[in-house]
């Protein structure tokens, strides 16, 4: 696990000096917050906890926490997922 961790470092600091786009090289998360009705997630590591008001998702090094109502995974793949609601507040831990 700190090897992993160490490389990830690396890979980030690699991408900030050469101005790459650090989700592209290191394989970091990338969060897109679509208004108040969708989030859209790369590189995410699985579902931790699925409900219709909270959705926890890992994102590897950070923790993902979406709130609101009526929440839906509407899409996922290996890679992407695509949760639709009435989005309140999104929290990394």
């Amino acid at each position: 696990m700190e090897k992993r961790r160490k490389r990830n470092e690396i890979l980030e600091r690699t991408a900030q000096r050469l101005d790459l786009p650090g989700d592209l090289v290191a394989g970091l998360p990338k969060v897109e917050l679509v208004g108040d009705q969708e989030v859209r997630m790369s590189n995410h590591k699985g579902i931790l906890s699925y409900g219709s008001e909270e959705i926890h998702i890992s994102g590897g090094s950070i923790l993902l926490r979406v709130r609101g109502e009526d929440l839906e995974l509407r899409a996922m793949t290996v890679g992407d997922l695509l949760i639709t609601g009435k989005i309140h507040g999104v929290d990394l831990d």
